[in-house]
């Protein structure tokens, strides 16, 4: 299967029926212990183990399509200009970002190649560490980092872009401009959706609002939008509903299982895999959704 071919079919999928994808990255990296020499000394970049450890990455991709998800989210969330500054390493984020869409793609190829049923890798945009709207870095600066994720993405074999997680518009409209000119410098068309993390105060980081969201962001000519993180389904309810009574473009919906309780042991979701999918079944059937995950 060519990628304009993929491609092709993504749409179509997304256009007719629910498109399922992955779920949590970061804690299934943590699960197999990865050691500070994995990490190359920078320990919690879980981007450098696109190089160092793909064999983690990849078997991680494999749990989930051996799960029946359609696509599966690259180990990208932090290879953007921000983030990887953090580390002292922001010269690596084309390197580290087609790194980790060439391994989810290879492994979606293999399960392909089993069955012949598409699989599709979205390529992971997360927000980074600044908030431009703050004063924190220069939007020009922002938007040419995350340029170059994009097009690391494209060059590792992504389906899709998703911009997510995003806390602050200046910064969506960054990431969303900044894929946008990946794919007209490479020449390639693909669907690129936009998810925002919400707060329990019914906005976002920075105040704002759904309406304002979908304002800001439906005429940049994103594809797909919707909300990911932060909160559990029960909080999403009444943006999805908006979206869905205002949006012109289709509907994605990612939420962690309920909000955590801390343990003895540590963070718990309550709603576990049963309730999760409870509460996805009813937004499907209520709001229309296009994709859903974890």
């Amino acid at each position: 299967m060519t990628a304009a071919t993929r491609v092709s079919a993504l749409r179509e999928a997304l256009a007719a029926r629910v498109v399922v994808a992955d779920g949590a990255m970061g804690t299934m990296l943590q699960a197999q212990d990865p050691t500070l020499d994995d990490f190359q000394q920078l320990e919690g970049c879980n981007e450098i183990l696109n190089v160092t450890r793909p064999d983690i990455v990849r078997s991680v991709h494999s749990e989930y399509f051996d799960a029946g998800v359609d696509c599966v989210e690259t180990n990208t969330f932090g290879a953007n200009l921000t983030a990887l500054g953090e580390y002292d390493i922001a010269e690596r984020i084309f390197e580290l970002s087609e790194a980790g869409a060439r391994i989810a793609r290879e492994t979606a190829d293999e399960f392909t190649g089993r069955d012949g049923r598409p699989r599709w890798v979205l390529g992971s945009m997360g927000p980074g560490t600044k908030l431009p709207t703050l004063g924190h870095v220069g939007y020009g600066t922002v938007r040419d980092g995350f340029q170059a994720n994009a097009e690391g993405l494209l060059g590792g074999g992504a389906d899709a872009l998703l911009v997510e997680t995003t806390q602050d518009l200046l910064q969506t409209k960054a990431a969303v401009v900044g894929a946008r000119r990946a794919m007209d410098a490479l020449g390639i068309d693909v669907p690129l959706l936009c998810s925002m993390a919400f707060e329990t105060t019914g906005t976002m980081l920075l105040g704002s609002e759904i309406g304002a969201a979908l304002t800001v962001l439906e005429p940049l000519g994103i594809d797909m939008i919707g909300l990911n993180c932060s909160t559990g389904p029960a909080e999403m309810t009444e943006h999805l509903r908006h979206l869905a009574r205002h949006s012109r473009v289709p509907l994605l919906c990612m939420p962690n299982a309920g909000l955590p309780v801390l343990t003895k042991d540590g963070a718990h979701f309550p709603l576990g895999p049963e309730g999760l999918a409870d509460a996805q079944e009813t937004f499907v059937r209520e709001y229309g959704l296009s994709l859903v995950g974890g």
